[in-house]
């Protein structure tokens, strides 16, 4: 028994072990220095030693280490870490700039706008650690009233030898007694849910969250890589009249293949193996498109006031407009995929009575357009990491149950802040991961409802295996003090009990998705 006790809290602590080291991590990924610019000349400095208004020079490739404002220059920048969101955002002048997000391209000057100990990452690394200092470690229920029991046995033993003068009734007393089957009911069947879980694709971290997630009623997803792979594709692709959709794809392909925007490459694979032709004078226009000279015609990839022509209803899709010599080829609508299955998932969680909600760092027109493909109603558009908190930390306080399932750093302290926080184990971030209490292989949102009815039932066989073991205790201890059995027999029946919870929760390994 204090085995089972120290061994959980062993686990326990090896969980929030992992917990700062992912906290560590996350602080890493911010740059220390800067590179401050002072009457035109560039100099390296410790990030936190800036100060408020100063000018700091960012590179392709470089992390910004400080909030501000676009001074000088264009690039794109992947805002992910943040927003979630997987497509870079242009910057030029006047663009805001946040810490912890990664340019891409070009090169910028920034004015600095608050300090380091303020900035927009720095906020999110303290939510993190703040919500992992709020979870303390819960002492089971039974764990609690075996001390008691074994309190207990001492004055029933006590009281038989009292009452019979006879030693041997009093040892066996204390033998039948000892509460194995009442703590072995709760660690043997969360054990057993964590193997079938695992045959499932579904690896946990904390056993406390396995209860929890029985008494879940609201499931929060987070939109990109979570509900959707997170990769933009081709959707549609609508010709001009007068026009070829060969012709439309060979025009945006021949220009694009010079881009390293995650567009130009989800274009290139719709092309697939067609003969492009030769691009001359490639220009690009941060954040409004691309442009160059195909077979002697001016050809502009890119938004509508790029290329000088309006544009259908988008419906949440991004769509690229293709022009040669200002005359309209077609549209190419590039959106993001849903994972296979997705609706259905959703079909069945809300079938178990659990209300789904999505929060996404996206537009709201692509939300709307998610949210209704996966047959969500509630939802959130343009959540930054301390929106997804805040809306998590409100459904609690209204007396849900909430379970978080997301992939990106954003998503961090979202997973501690809920009261379960489950990573995506393949587009998952290393920190996102470190921070849940359960990982799903594979990225299949499908095996959730697996989830939700294993730890219905683990929850079951727990109250069915403390029942048990408490009646066979107390018809045990009966048989004992009326010296019905004596200490062999007695042992045996303990043993007996001791089995049986253990061959009840062993069951749970098989199963099945209901």
């Amino acid at each position: 028994v204090a085995f089972i006790m120290e061994l959980g809290g062993l686990l326990e602590d090896i969980s929030a072990d992992r917990s700062r080291a992912g906290i560590e991590r996350l602080i890493s990924m911010v740059p220390s220095k800067a590179r401050l610019i002072i009457d035109g000349k560039e100099t390296e400095v410790d990030a936190e030693s800036v100060r408020v208004g100063q000018i700091i020079r960012i590179l392709p490739g470089d992390t910004v280490p400080l909030d501000g404002e676009v001074v000088s220059g264009h690039s794109y920048v992947d805002q992910s870490s943040l927003t979630g969101e997987s497509v870079p955002v242009a910057k030029e002048e006047g663009s805001e700039v946040f810490s912890g997000t990664v340019n891409q391209l070009g090169t910028f000057d920034m004015e600095v706008t608050c300090t380091a100990q303020d900035s927009s990452f720095q906020r999110l690394v303290d939510m993190v650690e703040s919500t992992d200092a709020e979870r303390t470690r819960v002492v089971k229920v039974a764990d609690k009233w075996a001390t008691y029991l074994v309190a207990l046995v001492f004055v029933i033993a006590a009281a038989t030898y009292l009452l019979t003068q006879e030693v041997s009734r009093a040892l066996t007393v204390m033998i039948v007694f000892c509460p194995c089957a009442f703590i072995l009911a709760t660690p043997t069947a969360v054990v057993a849910a964590i193997g079938n879980l695992s045959k499932h694709g579904i690896l946990v971290r904390d056993g406390d969250a396995l209860e929890k997630m029985a008494h879940t009623d609201r499931l929060v997803f987070d939109k990109t890589g979570t509900l959707t792979e997170g990769k933009p594709y081709v959707a549609s692709v609508t010709p001009s009249e007068g026009f070829t959709e060969e012709q439309l794809l060979r025009y945006a392909g021949t220009v694009e293949k010079s881009s390293e925007h995650p567009y130009a490459g989800a274009i290139l694979a719709r092309c697939g193996d067609m003969p492009l032709g030769e691009a001359e004078g490639v220009e690009v226009t941060v954040g409004r498109g691309i442009s160059a000279t195909v077979d002697g015609r001016l050809v502009k990839v890119g938004n509508p006031a790029f290329t000088g022509i309006s544009i259908p209803s988008s419906s949440g899709e991004t769509v690229i407009c293709v022009t040669a010599d200002s005359v309209p080829v077609g549209f190419i609508s590039v959106s993001d995929r849903m994972r296979d299955g997705v609706s259905e998932t959703i079909s069945d969680i809300r079938a178990n009575g659990t209300e789904c909600v999505m929060l996404t760092g996206d537009s709201p027109e692509a939300a709307a357009r998610v949210a209704e493909q996966a047959g969500i109603s509630e939802y959130t558009a343009e959540c930054r990491p301390e929106d997804k908190v805040a809306r998590i930390v409100a459904l609690k306080e209204d007396g849900h149950v909430v379970c978080m399932i997301g992939d990106g750093i954003n998503d961090a302290p979202s997973l501690k802040a809920a009261d379960v926080g489950i990573a995506m184990g393949g587009t998952g971030s290393g920190i996102t991961v470190g921070v849940a209490d359960m990982v799903i292989v594979g990225d299949e949102v499908g095996k959730v409802p697996h989830l939700q009815f294993l730890t219905k039932k683990m929850l079951g066989r727990i109250k069915i295996n403390i029942a048990f073991g408490m009646s066979w205790n107390a018809m045990a201890v009966a048989l004992a003090v009326t010296g019905t059995v004596g200490a062999v027999m007695g042992a045996i029946i303990h043993n007996v009990g001791s089995v049986a919870v253990v061959v009840s929760s062993f069951l749970l390994l098989f199963v099945g998705t209901k």
